[in-house]
């Protein structure tokens, strides 16, 4: 924020969101889909993006559906991926909700 400005920090914040959203429900038809190797590497985007915005817990929870990518352990992989797609959701709506607070 203090080496973009506030409007240049705000685009790369609200663009983060929406790659966020768009990889989490990506995730979600991947892995309904039975393909571990395209959720790997989609979950892995996942972390990438979460990490720019300062989004730690989703940037380790996206990690740990990586791992169990990895495993093939499909049933920690569902509970795994539910767990994403909460702390996801969670956080997009609580940034969503700051966004009328103005900085």
């Amino acid at each position: 924020y203090a080496d973009m400005g506030p409007v240049n920090a705000e685009d790369v914040v609200c663009r983060a969101m929406e790659e966020l959203a768009l990889r989490m429900s990506h995730c979600d038809r991947l892995f309904r889909a039975n393909d571990m190797d395209g959720l790997r590497k989609s979950s892995r985007s996942l972390i990438a993006i979460a990490e720019q915005i300062g989004m730690n817990v989703l940037a380790q929870v996206a990690r740990d559906v990586v791992a169990c990518t990895e495993t093939r352990d499909h049933v920690a992989l569902a509970a795994t991926l539910g767990r994403l797609m909460r702390a996801g959701e969670g956080s997009l709506t609580a940034i969503w909700e700051l966004q009328d607070i103005t900085i």
